[in-house]
Order: structure tokens, then sequence, then C-alpha cells
């Protein structure tokens, strides 16, 4: 049972709600893609360093990732919610007056430069200005929170409320309410003992990419994901994460991790020729940067639930088996250049090659 109606079951005004939420989501998508990737790869170029490009054994659900943070890769935590998030949920999800985006607010806590005068505007996503105010709030600790502001019913506004955002739920609640709903538990995590709920909580991280108790940010993120179910409407999740090198994206639609990768003058060659392109057209719309020979790229993984991490047909409780995978790798791409308005995702199978 989906914890969101799909279209179909909308009111027309909820519909369109819907259509302004997914147009913007793309845009935050496209904004997104490039502050974890691409800004990431020019600040290790201007330093100097090597790039640390994600291996393909990194990419397999339950993969183990080497446990390194690196200063130069943007980090980062983004909630986008299709409603408002209702202040009965501010005990989990903490956003109060305190750090809502205010000019006052804003000072006091230090995080933007602001000389001059304060955009009020700059906090919708329909604002000329909003992409450079979140990029200034993006390295701010804990989360930012997009959410329709409640004040916009009849003009479906999206705006940037709060920042400094922390996700206050127990891991072993997000875990329980998981299982709960997948019909491993009918109420309790320990109602089958104490090796049962900690199992329970390793299939948690597993259920969205993750290794077992990852960084804090990674972590946050499947909780709010988890958490944002209780809320009725669509909700997408991202983390860019310093130790993955990639941006994580949890949404509707399940789980995918972006990264780069290098690709030789005969990969670029042959991908090219794969899909009826000119090597130059390739470059030109889906090639970041290049070094040493090598073109860079940005890759998509996209994770697929197996039978094992859906619901239940007939709502029967059943029994959990850890060595089942929960997860395998449902979409693999190359995707053109951020904001590439013509060119689409090209696919590209190498996880298992």
């Amino acid at each position: 049972m989906a914890f969101w109606r799909v279209r179909e079951e909308l009111s027309q005004a909820d519909r369109l709600r819907r259509s302004y939420y997914e147009l913007l989501r793309d845009e935050l998508d496209q904004f997104l893609l490039e502050s974890a990737l691409t800004e990431s790869y020019k600040q290790f170029a201007n330093h100097n360093i090597p790039y640390p490009f994600v291996e393909k054994r990194e990419l397999k659900p339950r993969a183990r990732i080497p446990d390194v943070e690196y200063e130069n890769q943007n980090a980062f935590l983004v909630i986008f919610t299709e409603e408002t998030i209702s202040a009965r949920h501010k005990k989990y999800v903490r956003f109060f007056d305190v750090n809502k985006t205010t000019k006052t607010n804003l000072l006091q806590s230090e995080t933007l430069p602001l000389a001059g005068k304060f955009d009020r505007s700059q906090k919708y996503l329909d604002s000329a200005h909003f992409f450079n105010f979140l990029k200034q709030l993006l390295p701010v600790d804990y989360a930012l929170l997009i959410q329709r502001d409640p004040g916009s019913h009849k003009r479906n506004r999206f705006s940037l409320s709060h920042f400094h955002v922390r996700i206050d739920w127990p891991i072993a609640n997000a875990a329980e309410d998981m299982a709960r709903s997948l019909r491993y538990i009918s109420k309790d995590i320990y109602e089958k003992g104490d090796k049962y709920a900690e199992d329970i909580q390793k299939k948690f991280f597993e259920y969205y990419c993750l290794p077992v108790m990852c960084g804090g940010r990674r972590t946050a993120a499947i909780v709010a994901a988890q958490y944002l179910k209780k809320v009725p409407c669509i909700s997408t999740v991202y983390v860019g994460s310093s130790e993955t090198r990639a941006l994580i994206r949890i949404s509707e639609r399940g789980v995918s991790k972006s990264i780069l990768m290098a690709l030789s003058e005969k990969e670029i060659h042959q991908i090219a020729e794969d899909n009826r392109l000119s090597p130059l057209t390739f470059k030109k719309n889906y090639m970041i940067a290049s070094r040493k020979r090598k073109g860079i790229f940005i890759f998509q993984a996209v994770y697929a639930f197996t039978n094992h991490a859906r619901p239940t047909d007939d709502g029967k409780l059943r029994e959990l088996k850890p060595d089942l995978n929960w997860l395998s790798v449902g979409g693999q791409y190359l995707l053109p250049k951020p904001y590439n308005w013509r060119y689409p995702p090209l696919p590209l199978n190498v996880i298992y090659t």
C-alpha cells in the first residue's frame, strides 16, 4: 500500500501541484548533481589532488564503502516535500521559528554573508535568485527543508523554509516502521528477540542501499525518508556524501546513486557508436571535464526492490531471512551534463562487468 496517492487519485488542483513539484524537482536534480559532482571535481582539480573515483564494486547493493571522508567533496542534506509538513511532526523533524530562513535567523547563525539588502523572495523556488540562495546554505550542518508554502494554496509555491533541520527519529523506530510495513513484525521490533531486531536494523540500511551504521548525513537521510512516509505526499531526500563521493537521491521511486566516472577514448568512441552519436556530439553533451586522456562523466545507478523488500500481497506476517538480497540494480545510465536540454540518459551496463 503506497503512503502517497498516484496521479489518478488526485483532484485537479492536487494534480497541478504534483506537476509543479515534479517540474521543480527536475530543476533541483540538475542543480544538486552539479553541486555534488561537477563542483566537487573542480575543487579537487584546483587543489591538484587526484579525484578519488568510485569503484564499480562500491555501486553494488550491500557493497562496503571505504570509510574515508574527502574534504573537497561537497556534502549536504536536502529534503523536498510536495506538501507542507504539519506542526505535529516537529518532535522528530526539528523545524521551528528559530531556524526559519529569515534575515534575523540567518544573521544570528552567521550562515549567509548578508551584505546590503536581503531579498525576502529568494527562498521561493520560482525566484530568479533561489539557486544562489540554496548554494550559500548547502554547506550548513544538518538538513535544508524545502516544502510547499502554507500561505500559497492558489499559487502552489514552494520555499526553502528552514535550515539546520535535525532529524531526531531513532534508527530503531525507523527500522521498526519499515519492518511493520513489510510484515516482518506485527508491532514491536523486539517481539522476536534481540538478534531479530538487530537483523531488521541492518536490513533497514540495505533497504536504502547503504552500509550499516554509515556516516551521519546518510543515516539522517534514510531516517528522514522513512519518517516522511507518515506525511501523505511524495517527498525527495538528497544527500551529498563525502565518503561515497556520490549524490544519493531517495524518492517515491526508490534510491539512486550518481557518481563521476572516467572513460578512455576507446570507451568514449564505443559508447558514442552504440548510441548513434558522433564522438564530438557525445563529448559536447555528456562530458563534464577531461584529464589525462580520459573523459569525466556522470554515471547513475538506479536500484530496484526485490520481492523481499516489497509489502506482501496477502498481508500475512513473514520471517526475515537476512541472507536474501533486498535490492538489485534496476538501471545504469550515463547522464547528460547538468542542464543539458536535449539529450537523454544513455544506458551503460558497467557495474557487473
